[in-house]
């Protein structure tokens, strides 16, 4: 899978996933286009994340589609897709500070990134055909910190994070069905 191939070795996995009633190219189709900020519950985490941002910087709020491709404009950078298997998407960045202080950076630039004081993190989508009809979809977040001191804060930082990243993470699966669903042939 891509994500062992980026990050083999890390700090933190969480890993969730879901069955979805529809045929593999539907759900990767799904994947790809859905906007996982149409959830209330996406768009409030989201914009609590962003408030220190808009409050110091005066930034204006962004537009919360969040689909794969302005997640890549964001800031993240894709790494590999296998069709239509897996999508890895990687950031890097000082996760526990206010701002993130993400680095924008291309594949080869995240595959080299070991600079102290910084996290590097491989997100993923894997989908996988049990049957014609039903299809697992997964997604893993895994998050290596390149040196002691990160280690310590962003550790600190995901005591308070993880239970809404979960959130997050599985609220964008059940997008990510419910869309699938919705236009399969395949609904039961």
């Amino acid at each position: 899978m891509l994500i062992d191939d980026f990050m083999p070795s890390y700090d933190v996995s969480e890993y969730h996933e879901t069955s979805v009633r529809a045929d593999i190219q539907t759900v990767y189709d799904a994947l790809r286009t859905t906007d996982l900020g149409g959830s209330p519950v996406v768009r409030l985490l989201l914009r609590l994340r962003e408030l220190p941002g808009i409050l110091t910087r005066r930034r204006n709020k962004r537009n919360l589609k969040l689909n794969l491709d302005a997640l890549i404009k964001s800031g993240f950078v894709l790494l590999g897709e296998n069709v239509p298997n897996e999508i890895a998407l990687g950031l890097v960045g000082r996760f526990w500070t206010l701002s993130g202080s993400t680095c924008r950076t291309d594949v080869d630039g995240f595959k080299e990134f070991d600079r102290p004081g910084y996290a590097k993190a491989v997100w993923n989508f894997s989908v996988i055909e049990q049957t014609a009809e039903l299809t697992k979809l997964a997604t893993e977040t895994r998050v290596l910190c390149l040196d002691r001191r990160s280690k310590y804060r962003f550790r600190l930082y995901w005591v308070l994070v993880a239970p809404f990243s979960g959130l997050i993470r599985r609220e964008a699966l059940r997008e990510i069905r419910r869309s699938s669903e919705s236009g399969s042939e395949f609904r039961l």
